[in-house]
């Protein structure tokens, strides 16, 4: 593997805390990890061949190492968490939410803040409550938000110089901090201080807040004050009733998590518990082809993408035990200003709860993954239609041929059934018919392609199938042409090929003049290009082996009766293939005997 070239730069990498960031040959980062000493972590990948496809696949296109080193373990988990979200490496753990549910945004920023709808949470100073599930329970919180406590929705500059307030104020939705005889900042930031305490979920205290300030309202003498906030304390008290049941008032302030990691990818659950009472529901997923070999892996690299925009709680419960437990405490502490726990519980009612969160992880990856079936099914039938073909393409096979100048030509074929790679099924191909030219011997790409398809569907024609809905070729028409004949010559010109070409991804057909150009994220298109992405990778896979047994191989293979062992004891006592070259019959007797000698004396003989 590629990675084996660093060894000598690997072993002078110092023994410190930091990042590492693994490259590929194009120079972008694929892969951030920390370490407590960078030269032992980088150093295990040497020996991780093996260990799982996507670690194979990431080992395959290490072209490079970087380091960073750091004062602690703890500023190396903040350097890996911000360089992961900058650079989003394809192999990392990343966190996405598909249904992306809204937030509130409470706009701290301003003088007179304002509560809005955002799709993202921003760090800009603002605060942020949220997601809401589903998500019209975001609008009605806003709502609320406007009826109870006034919160300004418009946009004005507020100087509070207005000679008179709008209809919300008339309709009791504003308290009109644009008009300074009726709302004066420190009214305002009253109710901003409970809209807070709304958006928290932390109903209890915002009750007796509101009950306090009704009370110095009336004794003031401010019944129409005093009115507005007794039937904003109704609202409260109702809206509280009407929560969650799942409650304990011992558990305070914390966050529940439960993870579900399959095949296809992760799921987690977050119960955010405020007062006791679960406020809100998150769910979250993995992006495919992370590396990650153990459910430990993706819950320690969740934690700190889940709680960059967040303020943790005072406890964190998870369903297992990670590494740098410590580490990330100390990360969390210190955003919080104050100490995190992260709890592993093992029995009781808040065992109980991790075990709830684990069972809703299950059930949102099955969901979440039967709905990427679905969506690689609406991305078939598009194909489907696209290219006029009588039923949907649900197995699509792909050859790619990689060479260098006609050397150690390869050729790879790779199955996709129903928008799913099946590796098992996965064949590749050492090409065999070279042509001369000259002196020299040079393999064609088309001549290549036409034998790779000949040879792969005459092995399948033998076996009665299965036979492909549709043949994905790397290249143009060219290269498609080339798969045609080799189909026809076998005789099953009635199956459907077409080319992707790299550059403008364009689809070439045979039956079209012009190519057919699908949009840059049509489902269809990402599918086709995940497909021949996955063909070249084997097939540059296989070429790199093939390049570095010929590399291996010696001309002394080539002569009869000489094998590894009778090789080894030539090369031992004359030291290289020009040694064995000039060594007289006697001495290659006492070597090898007078067989293999003379089967040696006769091939150099005839090479010249």
């Amino acid at each position: 593997m590629p990675i084996h070239d660093l060894k000598d730069q690997i072993a002078r990498l110092p023994e410190q805390p930091g990042v590492y960031l693994w490259r590929n040959a194009a120079g972008d980062t694929i892969y951030v990890g920390k370490a407590r000493a960078l030269r032992d972590r980088v150093r295990s990948y040497l020996g991780a061949a093996g260990t799982s496809p996507r670690h194979d696949a990431l080992l395959d296109e290490i072209a490079s190492v970087e380091v960073i080193v750091t004062d602690s373990v703890m500023e190396a988990l903040a350097l890996e968490n911000n360089l992961i979200k900058q650079r989003r490496p394809r192999y990392n753990i990343l966190l996405r939410d598909d249904k992306n549910y809204p937030y509130l945004r409470l706009t701290t920023s301003e003088a007179f803040p304002r509560v809005l709808v955002a799709r993202h949470v921003e760090r800009d100073g603002d605060f942020y409550a949220g997601p809401f599930l589903p998500a019209r329970l975001g609008r009605r919180t806003m709502g609320l938000a406007h009826r109870l406590f006034g919160i300004r929705s418009c946009n004005e500059v507020i100087t509070g110089q207005r000679g008179r307030p709008c209809l919300e104020y008339d309709i009791k939705r504003c308290i009109a901090p644009c008009v300074a005889e009726i709302c004066d900042r420190e009214r305002y930031g009253a109710a901003v201080a409970g809209t807070k305490l709304l958006l928290e979920g932390r109903t209890g205290e915002l009750a007796d807040t509101l009950r306090g300030r009704m009370a110095a309202a009336a004794d003031a003498e401010r019944y129409e004050e005093a009115a507005q906030l007794r039937d904003a304390l109704r609202t409260v008290q109702v809206l509280r009733d009407r929560q969650q049941k799942v409650a304990t008032p011992g558990f305070g302030d914390r966050d529940v998590f439960g993870l579900k990691v399959g095949p296809s990818g992760g799921a987690l659950q977050v119960f955010a518990m405020r007062g006791g009472r679960i406020v809100e529901r998150m769910e979250l997923g993995t992006e495919p082809g992370a590396v990650a070999p153990r459910d430990a892996d993706v819950l320690q690299a969740s934690l700190p993408q889940f709680y960059l925009d967040r303020v943790p709680p005072a406890e964190i419960h998870l369903p297992l035990d990670i590494e740098d437990a410590e580490a990330i405490e100390a990360w969390l502490s210190a955003r919080a200003g104050r100490r995190v726990r992260l709890v592993v519980p093992q029995r009781g009612d808040k065992r109980a709860l991790v075990e709830l969160a684990t069972r809703n992880a299950e059930l949102s990856y099955r969901t979440r993954f039967n709905e990427m079936t679905a969506a690689h099914f609406d991305a078939l039938e598009t194909l489907r239609a696209t290219l006029g073909l009588p039923s949907v393409p649900r197995r699509i096979e792909c050859f790619d041929i990689s060479t260098i100048q006609g050397s150690e030509t390869v050729a790879s074929v790779v199955v996709c059934e129903d928008g799913r790679m099946k590796k098992s099924e996965y064949r590749k191909f050492r090409i065999k018919g070279l042509q001369a030219s000259g002196s020299r011997l040079q393999a064609d790409d088309f001549a290549a392609m036409r034998e790779v398809v000949q040879r792969r569907y005459r092995t399948v024609l033998e076996a009665g199938g299965p036979f492909p809905d549709l043949l994905l070729i790397d290249g143009g028409k060219g290269q498609l042409a080339a798969a045609y004949d080799g189909l026809e010559s076998i005789g099953l010109e009635n199956l459907v090929a077409v080319g992707l070409a790299k550059r403008e991804e364009l689809l070439v057909t045979r039956d079209r003049h012009d190519p057919v150009a699908l949009a840059e994220h049509d489902p269809a298109l990402l599918l086709l290009e995940r497909i021949r992405d996955e063909a070249h990778r084997f097939a540059l896979t296989f070429h790199r082996r093939a390049r570095a047994m010929r590399d291996l191989r010696s001309e002394i293979d080539a002569v009869p009766g000489i094998g590894p062992r009778r090789r080894k004891a030539l090369l031992t006592a004359f030291g290289s293939v020009a040694g064995v070259r000039r060594a007289t019959r006697e001495e290659l007797d006492a070597v090898v005997g007078p067989k293999a000698a003379a089967a040696v004396i006769d091939y150099f003989a005839e090479s010249g």
